[in-house]
């Protein structure tokens, strides 16, 4: 049963992993090739990165709990973010990216290590409610106000958002900038809410179609994660050479 679970996971996961490597292509069309594409600026896109985002920290906190070495896992994926940044940092600053999904995923790992003890004293259902209640209300703080996707609910003193530190915790100074940002508030509270799924799961796993090649990248995403980027613009730089010459 544990194994078809991982595959179910993978699955999903690898989907996600596809999902976002046409996101990234699409991104990199628009603000690094120059291409005209209003829909990517509109309300459909965003749907569609949120529901990227969305599912990689939903499953990253459904499987916490799955098998042992979380803090090994967390430090390793928190590093890998550290060196997103530092490589971001040192040769496209003008794309720099700070705080992004794998920091905040490592970090959630390592943070939910102590927390555990008491969360598993919380009933599940009431943990999963309450997490997602307090993500949704906390979505907007890095704007400067409690709400969810601009309703808002309270504004938040200025004093909180003052350094890149504050911007890790979900309060971005004025002069923040980063082209991928996932701080500890809201998102921490969505790992959670994939923590208590994982109590609510049922006894048995409807199994799925075997897709192998989405199963085996959602197994192997961290480092599709960490090439894709660099893969995808040779092949678009390669790409637009080709048509450049062939139209000169």
């Amino acid at each position: 049963m544990t194994k078809r679970r991982f595959q179910v996971l993978d699955t999903i996961r690898g989907f996600a992993l596809i999902s976002m490597l046409l996101y990234h292509a699409s991104w990199d069309l628009v603000y690094l090739f120059g291409l005209d594409w209003p829909w990517y600026h509109g309300f459909a896109a965003h749907v569609w990165q949120q529901s990227i985002c969305w599912t990689f920290i939903l499953l990253s906190g459904y499987c916490w709990s799955l098998g042992g070495r979380q803090l090994r896992r967390g430090l390793t994926v928190f590093l890998c973010g550290a060196l997103i940044t530092a490589v971001t940092w040192l040769a496209m600053p003008a794309n720099l990216v700070f705080c992004g999904v794998l920091t905040l995923l490592g970090a959630s790992s390592m943070l939910l290590l102590p927390l555990a003890p008491a969360l598993r004293r919380l009933p599940a259902r009431a943990g999963l409610a309450g997490s997602f209640a307090l993500f949704l209300a906390l979505r907007d703080v890095n704007a400067g106000f409690l709400g969810f996707e601009g309703t808002r609910f309270a504004s938040l003193p200025p004093a909180l958002y003052r350094n890149h530190f504050t911007a890790l915790l979900g309060f971005p100074p004025a002069d923040f900038f980063s082209t991928d940002y996932f701080s500890l508030l809201p998102w921490f509270f969505l790992f959670l809410t994939g923590y208590f799924l994982f109590r609510l799961r049922p006894e048995e796993v409807r199994e799925i179609r075997r897709v192998p090649l989405v199963t085996a990248m959602g197994r192997h995403s961290l480092p599709i994660y960490m090439l894709h980027q660099p893969v995808i613009y040779a092949l678009l730089t390669a790409g637009h050479t080709l048509l450049t010459g062939a139209t000169a």
